[in-house]
């Protein structure tokens, strides 16, 4: 069963996408009943920056911010991440 292509998951087509993935976790929610959330990640290509990221995926790079406070165990610099590092994405 293949996956349909969103903008989380487009088959490589979308360069802009290209390092996005999606996962799903389920949590148990009020009541008892459990709600599935997708949780999205991107994995960091050579030459990116937190800015760059932003850029791509959201149209703003000022919104590099958000990212980082999603991957504070993670990025103890904002300025330095590498190349492999999978970050979540808020």
């Amino acid at each position: 069963m293949s996956n349909p292509q969103t903008p989380e998951n487009n088959g490589g087509k979308d360069p802009r996408f290209a390092g996005v993935t999606g996962g799903v976790e389920i949590a148990e929610g009020a009541g008892g009943k459990e709600a599935v959330q997708e949780e999205k990640t991107y994995t960091v290509k050579p030459g990116d920056s937190l800015s760059k990221i932003a850029k791509a995926l959201y149209g703003d790079a000022n919104r590099w911010k958000e990212i980082h406070q999603a991957n504070l165990d993670q990025i103890k610099d904002p300025d330095k991440i590498f190349p492999g590092q999978v970050l979540r994405l808020p």
